[in-house]
């Protein structure tokens, strides 16, 4: 309601100027068309400075009543999203500062120099110092920030570290799977040739590394404290991995496997106390337009600490467990699970 009667004061003030300046503007024209010229230019001069004055001032108040909303205030939940937060915060400081002083001198200047009698423009087609000045001064700032851009992401996309928990994010319209590696800490293969309405990874089970893998839809669960890497895939068109609340981003390519790393420092259970949201959960959307469903495509992370995970780890089946129940353990598979495995694989060719 606060809001509204701003806006609705704001608009106002706009109706009450506009008025009084077409009231001007028809007194003016019986003075003769000169004057009425003169009259107007004056009262646009005047109105341009109550525009500036209203933005700036517009700016700082929606900075004042949304800025709590934004997850900013939150912090980043990774470690790795702290800097980039620095790099943000950077960033809008600079833009901020060029902003203002750009729009307050381009609105004084029309002001300034309105069209008055005696007054006469000052032309000049070429100026080299001038024109250096406003191509390098941007140049080098924008390099500076581009350089600690690209300094950030080689690192979060390049190696992780090596006791990371690799994590397979997989998304398709309209859902995230997710696929962890078992005891021997390495996931098996995978093939679009073998997607079935049972084995919708392509989880090629003739690797025997894949036979312990575990499989998990909608909700992700990593340990605080402890790096994770995401190797995303994506099955039908380009999906975005979005992490807001840990600042991570990448896209999800059909073909194309991409990796990202990140180290949660917070865990869920803290985080609820520290918003003060019993409900509080962090999240992991789709970030690019994949069809009609695309808003619904959302799902949760769970960040516990390492006890908890390994008790969630240790509870969970290897999906091939799930899939052929009556198979002997992976050490002990025989010939004769062929036949079991030809109900999820389809046949090679």
């Amino acid at each position: 309601m606060k809001e509204f009667l701003f806006i609705a004061l704001g608009v106002l003030i706009f109706v009450v100027i506009f008025q009084i300046a077409k009231a001007s503007e028809y007194v003016s024209v019986l003075k003769g068309e000169d004057k009425t010229r003169k009259q107007n230019n004056k009262i646009n001069a005047f109105m341009l400075i109550g525009l500036l004055v209203f933005g700036l001032i517009g700016v700082w108040y929606c900075n004042e009543l949304y800025f709590g909303k934004t997850l900013f205030p939150q912090g980043s939940a990774s470690v790795e999203g702290e800097k980039i937060d620095t790099m943000l915060y950077i960033t809008i400081a600079i833009t901020g500062v060029v902003f203002v002083i750009t729009q307050v001198l381009l609105f004084w200047f029309c002001f300034k120099y309105q069209q008055k009698d005696g007054n006469k423009a000052f032309y000049f087609p070429h100026n080299t110092k001038l024109e250096l000045i406003w191509t390098t001064v941007p140049a080098i700032f924008l390099t500076v920030l581009v350089v600690f851009g690209l300094k950030y992401w080689f690192k979060i996309t390049g190696d992780a570290p090596k006791d990371a928990i690799v994590v397979e994010v997989t998304g398709h319209q309209f859902a995230w799977e997710f696929r962890y590696p078992g005891a021997d800490k390495v996931l098996g293969k995978t093939n679009f040739k073998l997607y079935t309405a049972k084995n919708n990874l392509g989880v090629d089970f003739d690797d025997p590394a894949s036979r312990d893998d575990i499989h998990v839809n909608t909700t992700m669960h990593i340990p605080v404290g402890i790096p994770v890497k995401m190797v995303i895939h994506a099955q039908d068109v380009i999906h975005d991995v979005g992490l807001p609340h840990f600042r991570m981003k990448m896209d999800a390519v059909p073909g194309i496997p991409t990796t990202q790393w990140f180290t949660p420092k917070i865990t869920t259970a803290d985080m609820r106390k520290k918003t003060g949201n019993p409900d509080f959960n962090f999240e992991i959307a789709c970030d690019q337009l994949c069809g009609a469903n695309h808003f619904a495509m959302r799902g949760v992370i769970v960040v516990e600490t390492m006890e908890e995970y390994k008790k969630w780890l240790a509870e969970q089946k290897s999906e091939y467990s799930a899939l052929f129940p009556a198979t002997p353990a992976p050490a002990e598979v025989k010939t004769d699970s062929t036949n079991l495995m030809s109900q999820v694989l389809p046949e090679k060719k």
